[in-house]
């Protein structure tokens, strides 16, 4: 009797579960190797998803200040010079078999999925860096995503200061940092031939908090993305420089508030001419967090765009609204000591361009087999369009 697709993918997935043993991964990332600890201090239950603490160790410039000890630079006899005596380096590599992924009905093994190389870590007292490199992201070279230097305190106002390339989200829901391969659809929702979205683009970041519990963020960002720069070495495709601002609230010890607003403008080419499109996103955020035990978060985004074109042949389309947004819900029974989660995402886009709608769930389960390296299986339901399931199964790693 012949073996159905599901069925080799099945018993692939418990295969990985028996065959790898924990002992035989001995894998510590750059920030745990650096100050000896692990990394459930900043990830709960397992990287890449970050914690308070792992927010306030990022925010703070990636350092632990009771822990600074010049032992981690060179002594140059220059104090203008800081030179690390080990360049903190760490890789991310993920692999997945899949079965009926983009509705194709066979099974595709991608690994490796992802490879990255990332770094990061104090410069000086005030001043820090963070990249990381996609040597491989579906089978090709994706280039730089994040990548910024960040200044801590500036001129002693509490004022974070980024400069270089970032998720545009990032202060909403940061995408790098979820669980689940399939993604916060809204915030790659760009319609026609717009390329302003909240995913990565290139900018100004600035943060500050307050005794209050609130948070605010501003960026200037150019508003296409993460493109290449012409011959005269300019990166923005026109002279339009793009504004959010985010406001986030902690409302008591659990829950926490937020609300965004984009505005920018692009300039847009067809067949007749030139056309400036004006852009407005707004919308609020949730955040419910139960002692690491049961954390969900929600997000909606309303979008209008005042001149838009699907196909540089056809006629101008005005006033077109977009809108959409995502749930998200992560379960770990023992908090930031589990050994296994589930994760359940719901994403939901509808657009005056029909091929935007999109409507998706996913249940996601992890298990830990050490801190640093988990195996994974999701399954998504994709109920636009062509209705259709996609199963995965695989691991995540960090070493």
């Amino acid at each position: 009797m012949k073996v159905s697709a599901i069925t080799r993918l099945a018993t692939l997935a418990v295969t990985m579960l028996l065959i790898i043993p924990p002992e035989q991964v001995e894998a510590v990332p750059a920030f745990a190797r650096k100050y000896q600890i692990s990394c459930q201090v900043c990830h709960s239950p397992a990287m890449p998803r970050l914690k308070a603490f792992g927010d306030e160790f990022a925010g703070a410039g990636f350092r632990m200040t009771d822990y600074e000890s010049p032992r981690y630079f060179i002594n140059t006899g220059d104090e203008r010079l800081s030179l690390f005596r080990e360049l903190p380096l760490a890789f991310r590599l993920d692999g997945h078999a899949t079965f009926n992924f983009d509705d194709q009905g066979s099974v595709d093994f991608a690994a490796p999925f992802v490879l990255k190389i990332i770094s990061g870590g104090e410069l000086s007292e005030k001043l820090s860096y963070y990249f990381y490199f996609l040597l491989n992201e579906r089978g090709h070279i994706a280039g730089l995503e994040d990548a910024f230097l960040m200044y801590r305190d500036l001129f002693s106002t509490g004022i974070n200061i980024y400069m270089g390339q970032f998720a545009v989200s990032d202060p909403m829901f940061k995408g790098e940092l979820r669980y689940t391969l399939e993604n916060y659809k809204i915030y790659a929702t760009a319609p026609g031939e717009s390329s302003i979205d909240l995913k990565y683009d290139r900018g100004i970041l600035l943060d500050k908090g307050f005794s209050t519990g609130t948070t605010m963020v501003f960026e200037v960002v150019s508003g296409s993305g993460l493109s290449e720069a012409n011959k005269a070495f300019v990166f923005d495709k026109d002279k339009y420089k793009n504004i959010l601002l985010k406001v986030t609230q902690d409302i008591g010890e659990h829950a926490s508030v937020g609300f965004f607003g984009y505005t920018g403008k692009e300039v847009l080419q067809n067949n007749i001419g030139d056309f400036v499109n004006e852009v407005k996103m707004y919308g609020p955020d949730l955040v419910l967090d139960f002692n690491e035990k049961l954390i969900i978060g929600l997000q909606y985004v309303w979008r209008t765009d005042s001149e838009v074109f699907v196909d540089p042949e056809e006629p101008m389309q005005s006033d077109l609204r977009t809108h959409g947004g995502f749930a998200e819900i992560i379960y770990s029974p023992k908090g930031d000591m589990s050994t296994w989660y589930l994760t359940g995402l719901l994403n939901w886009v509808e657009s005056d361009i029909d091929l935007l709608d999109y409507r998706s769930a996913t249940l996601h389960a992890g298990y830990i087999i050490r801190r640093n390296v988990r195996l994974v299986t999701e399954f998504t339901q994709v109920f636009s369009g062509n209705s259709y399931g996609k199963l995965s199964a695989g691991f995540v790693s960090a070493f």
